[in-house]
């Protein structure tokens, strides 16, 4: 390693040329005169380039010197032959120049240089997740849009501008407590919003006085935020996985030291939602209060025959069947392919789905590995497909040229693909329009998964008919229907065994008991009124 060197250097100009003196001002022979720099050869750069440590502005020489001796000090961690460690050791500092910034400190950097982790430590918990959400080019497009709103709306702005080697769990919980109280805040200005708007809605046109009222209201919901959605318990958990998963590639990579802060991050429990039956005092309870029991509703045998017979002349009709009776999510059913279909097998392969990206649509894999499947079809469905393709290509005739052919089974009158939120809309009207009570689309497939268990389809079978990646998956969703067959169950038991529902005999003065030691049943000791008869008899 070349030494260092220190000199000593002022601002004073020369009055004629109005330049710099330099060495050469004759004030320089005063100790207190000018302000002392560093110098120090650095390694050359990867590219060849010479470097070199400079800073001045150091008042007095031992200032100069210790700057001088932290360089050095930082340059001797690598080995003498370590020719990539004295490279980096060299950037690093040449990093210092250029920003302008203090040196970094010693412990710090020997740690990180001996752990193989990187030596800049002053990248920011919000530059990370950036490089990481760029590197998961794998990603599933759905995966991919959740991740970066969960590092938008919630990472970057609550621990963006942390240091990635300085961020600690009590951080993270700082962030899901402001979530949790800006939760409120937005369920309070929802229901003011929805207070006026109830006010507005209730005041009628007819009157100046009426229309005066209207036109204040419209004002003040012109000034009041807007509805929003808030950030649920059910929700949190998956902002915490998304840090999580990408400070792992940090650790993975030496970025950060081994220890990943939001894996022991603690969340309040949330509430999956289970799969409920629109029974009639549900219905009932519904038409009077305007509230669904569940977010997840699912319809009776009977309710499901009452949609399909509405909806037996509508072009979707076997997507309908095919989701009620198969289970299939709703971008797989709007994207499964003629190619993917075997007649001779009465089978359907579950290979792709179209994919809503805010109201764009694109191709995509299903959503899970395991949603990669074969389902059987009966053969009532396997006839209407026939049939539906028969259709199909009388359409196809018609359009000529105009037809798109993009291989899909179902499809608009074009050919073109369906859009899935269109597709959900008009699921919405045909059950309102049947007069059943409301479910979403996505139900349709709990339907199909409630009618399965109730005709005693084993729970793997229908969790892998589902796509389901585990059969717990299943159970959790569906435990309140594994309930209701479970007590139906108890009740066919006690049916299969008839004597058991008589009522007992009674029970006799003279009870057989058994003595603990001989194990021999014994008779019970007689009454005080039955000795008493014996001695008078005697």
């Amino acid at each position: 390693m070349k030494k260092g060197t220190i000199t000593r250097r002022c601002r004073c100009t020369d009055p004629e040329t109005g330049k710099d003196l330099g060495a050469s001002c004759p004030k320089l022979q005063s100790r207190r005169h000018g302000t002392f720099g560093v110098f120090q050869e650095l390694d050359p750069a990867q590219d060849g380039r010479r470097r070199r440590f400079r800073r001045g502005g150091f008042e007095t020489s031992t200032k100069a010197q210790e700057e001088l001796g932290k360089v050095r000090a930082l340059m001797a961690i690598p080995e003498e032959d370590d020719a990539w460690g004295r490279t980096q050791i060299s950037d690093l500092l040449e990093d210092c120049v250029k920003e302008k910034t203090p040196l970094p400190d010693y412990d710090e950097t020997r740690r990180r240089f001996q752990t193989g982790q990187s030596l800049n430590s002053k990248t920011t918990v919000g530059e990370w997740l950036d490089t990481w959400l760029a590197g998961r080019k794998r990603l599933r497009r759905g995966g991919a849009s959740r991740y970066e709103c969960d590092i938008r709306v919630h990472l970057k702005p609550h621990l963006g501008h942390l240091r990635l080697d300085k961020l600690r769990v009590h951080h993270i919980d700082k962030m899901f407590d402001a979530i949790n109280e800006r939760n409120i805040e937005i369920q309070e200005q929802n229901a003011q919003r929805r207070a006026v708007a109830d006010e507005l809605k209730a005041t009628p046109n007819k009157g100046a006085e009426n229309r005066a009222r209207r036109k204040w209201f419209r004002a003040q919901l012109d000034a009041m935020p807007p509805f929003r959605r808030v950030t649920g318990l059910n929700t949190q958990p998956h902002i915490r996985d998304t840090l999580r998963a990408a400070l792992n590639v940090a650790i993975a990579q030496q970025v950060m030291p081994d220890f990943n802060p939001a894996a022991h991050v603690e969340l309040l429990p949330g509430t999956k939602p289970k799969a409920l039956v629109w029974t009639e005092e549900r219905i009932a309870r519904w038409q009077e209060t305007g509230k669904r029991p569940s977010p997840v509703m699912v319809w009776t045998p009977e309710q499901t025959a009452v949609f399909l017979d509405f909806v037996a002349g509508d072009r979707l009709y076997l997507l309908w069947r095919l989701i009620a009776f198969r289970g299939t999510r709703r971008g797989e059913a709007c994207g499964v392919r003629w190619e993917d279909y075997s007649a001779k097998h009465c089978s359907l392969a579950i290979a792709t789905q179209l994919v809503q990206d805010g109201w764009e649509v694109h191709e995509g894999a299903p959503k899970t590995d395991s949603g990669l499947r074969l389902i059987a079809l009966d053969g009532e469905t396997n006839e209407g497909l026939l049939t539906h393709k028969a259709r199909q290509q009388t359409e196809r005739e018609a359009w000529g040229e105009g037809w798109q052919n993009t291989g899909r089974i179902f499809t608009q009158e074009d050919g073109s693909l369906l859009h899935p939120g269109k597709v959900s809309d008009l699921f919405e009207r045909l059950v309102e329009a049947a007069g059943l009570p409301p479910i979403r689309l996505h139900d349709l497939r709990h339907v199909a998964a409630t009618l399965m268990l109730a005709a005693g389809v084993d729970i793997k079978v229908v969790s892998e008919t589902l796509g389901h990646s585990d059969t717990r998956i299943t159970r959790d969703i569906y435990q309140s229907v594994l309930d209701d067959l479970a007590r139906d169950a108890a009740e066919k038991v006690v049916q299969l065994v008839p004597h058991a529902r008589k009522a007992l005999a009674a029970v006799p003065d003279v009870v057989p008991q058994v003595d603990p030691a001989s194990r021999l049943p014994r008779m019970a000791p007689p009454r005080k009124d039955d000795a008493a008869q014996q001695n008078r008899s005697a």
